[in-house]
């Protein structure tokens, strides 16, 4: 009997164990493949979709940002056309400026606007004294800036202007020999509003403007004044000739400034005194040089021959501070 045929190689127990060691290793490997692969696929799913409710979150946050964004806006206020400070607009607004205390300027009206109550405003105006503009009715939308203006503004003062008489009474009342600065044609606000402070500083008694060709108080001479509007008297006055005859007869010395005149510090500008500075471009108008009693010059040296209005009547009003502080 040969056993040798029905034993088992030998190793044949080792190589059986060794393959199923290596089947159980494999089996084992593969399992774990499937379950990393598995917990890999588990972990990318869970991450998409987390990834997936993550931007339903941030969408959601944007929704909620946004609606409230538009909330505010919706619920700020809007920004609502606003007229200049010393205009107002519309038939009513403007009637009532004319009957009342208020010092109006300046009626403007728009061309063709002539039916209902524009009568009545022009008839009142013209009553007043006040001038009237007719213009496009384009540039009465551009001042207007939105606000329904039905054909007419009126340009008022920050102020109420004051008659010459009681000017003249201010200085009477602080037993002064009067001071007073005229200004002929002036157009500029900002002139104006830097005389008017300096007059203030100098103590003079009060300013006079024409009403026609001169720049009226305004806003922005108010401006520029730095408040002194609040404190100088001003009277606009019509004619311009008229006015400086009157004021003769009241005693009052006329000086004008102006580059044909004499060097200012010869002249004598203590007693009462009406001290005229004329216009940016031409100076004081001859009718108005003819009433004058002096003229003034202020002396030049370098490559400019004249200087701004306001600084040269500053000079003058300055002046005429010092000498009547040595004078008492």
């Amino acid at each position: 009997m040969d056993y040798r045929k029905n034993a088992d190689k030998p190793g044949a127990g080792r190589n059986s164990k060794a393959r199923d060691n290596v089947k159980g290793r494999a089996s084992f490997q593969d399992k774990q493949q499937r379950d990393n692969v598995k917990g890999k696929g588990a972990f990318q799913n869970n991450q998409q979709k987390a990834g997936r409710y993550g931007d339903k979150d941030n969408q959601a946050a944007k929704a909620v940002k946004t609606f409230k964004a538009v909330k505010a806006v919706k619920s700020a206020p809007a920004d609502r056309p606003e007229l200049p400070e010393d205009m107002i607009a519309g038939r009513n607004a403007v009637m009532e400026a004319l009957k009342g205390s208020r010092s109006v300027n300046r009626i403007m009206i728009a061309n063709g606007a002539v039916n209902g109550s524009i009568k009545e405003i022009v008839a009142v105006a013209k009553e007043k004294g006040v001038n009237i503009n007719y213009v496009e009715r384009s540039k009465l939308e551009s001042i207007a800036a939105g606000i329904r203006h039905q054909g007419v503004l009126a340009q008022v003062a920050p102020v109420s202007y004051v008659e010459v008489e009681d000017i003249l009474a201010i200085a009477r009342a602080k037993n002064e020999p009067p001071f007073i600065l005229l200004l002929d044609e002036l157009e500029d606000p900002h002139n104006v509003g830097a005389l008017l402070r300096t007059a203030d500083a100098v103590g003079v008694h009060g300013v006079l403007i024409p009403k026609r060709r001169s720049c009226p108080l305004s806003a922005a001479v108010a401006k520029t004044s730095a408040g002194a509007v609040e404190h100088v008297p001003v009277a606009r006055i019509g004619n311009v000739v008229q006015a400086i005859k009157s004021l003769k007869e009241e005693g009052l010395w006329v000086a004008a400034a102006d580059m044909d005149g004499a060097d200012y510090y010869d002249a004598n500008m203590t007693g009462p005194l009406l001290l005229i500075v004329g216009s940016e471009g031409h100076g004081v108008g001859r009718l108005v040089k003819e009433q004058c009693d002096f003229v003034v010059k202020l002396p030049m040296s370098g490559k400019i021959n004249s200087l701004n209005a306001s600084v040269a009547g500053s000079v003058l009003m300055y002046e005429a501070m010092r000498q009547r502080l040595q004078k008492k």
